[in-house]
C-alpha cells in the first residue's frame, strides 16, 4: 500500500471517531436537557396541585378574616402570575411569590384562633404541607439534574458540541431571599 492511501485511511478513521464522539455527546446533552425539562414538569405538577388548593384555602380564611383583602389579593395575584408565566425563570419567580403570599396567609391565620381550629382549614393546611414537601423534593431532583446538565454543557470537550448545537446553561430553582430569612416569632 502506498503512503497516500494509509494517510487517507487514518484521516477517515479519525474523522469517523470525531463524528461518533460528536453525535454521542450531542445525544447525551439532549437526554440531559429532556431529563431537566421532565424534572421541571414534575415541579409544575406539584405547584399546580398547590394552586388548585389555594381558592379553597382563601375562601376558608375569608370567612374568618373578611377585612384582610390585601393578603387575599396577593395570593390570587401570585397564582395568576404563575399560570401566565411562559418561561422556567418566570415560573420560578412566580412560585417564590406564591410561597411568600401563602406564608402571609398562614401568618394571618395565627391571629384567628377559631380559624386554626377549623377542620376544613386544618385539612387544607395539611394537604398544602404535603404538597410543599413534594415540591421541595422535586426542586432537589430538578437542581441535581440541572447541575449534571450544566456540567456537561460547560465541561471540555463537551462544551464544544454544546456551543455548536446551541445548548445553554440553565438556572437552578432557587428560593427567594425572603424565604431564607428567619421568621419573626411573637408571643
Amino acid at each position: 500500500m502506498s503512503t497516500g492511501i494509509i494517510v487517507l485511511i487514518i484521516v477517515i478513521i479519525l474523522l469517523l471517531m470525531v463524528l461518533v464522539w460528536y453525535f454521542s455527546t450531542y445525544n447525551a446533552l439532549v437526554k440531559l436537557r429532556n431529563r431537566k425539562d421532565d424534572q421541571f414538569a414534575q415541579i409544575d405538577v406539584q405547584l399546580k396541585m398547590r394552586f388548585d388548593l389555594i381558592p379553597n384555602l382563601v375562601e376558608t380564611v375569608k370567612g374568618y378574616a373578611k377585612h384582610e383583602t390585601e393578603t387575599f389579593e396577593k395570593v390570587v395575584q401570585a397564582r395568576n402570575t404563575y399560570n401566565t408565566a411562559e418561561t422556567h425563570e418566570g415560573k420560578i419567580q412566580a412560585a417564590g411569590e406564591m410561597t411568600q403570599a401563602l406564608n402571609r396567609l398562614f401568618a394571618l391565620a395565627e391571629d384567628y384562633p377559631e380559624l386554626k381550629s377549623n377542620e376544613n382549614f386544618m385539612s387544607l393546611q395539611s394537604d398544602l404541607k404535603e404538597i410543599e414537601e413534594k415540591v421541595r423534593i422535586s426542586r432537589q431532583f430538578y437542581n441535581d439534574t440541572v447541575l449534571t446538565y450544566n456540567n456537561k454543557v460547560e465541561s471540555i470537550p463537551s462544551n464544544i458540541v454544546a456551543s455548536i448545537a446551541g445548548f445553554k446553561k440553565e438556572e437552578f430553582f432557587k428560593i427567594d431571599d425572603t424565604e431564607k430569612a428567619n421568621p419573626t416569632v411573637k408571643f
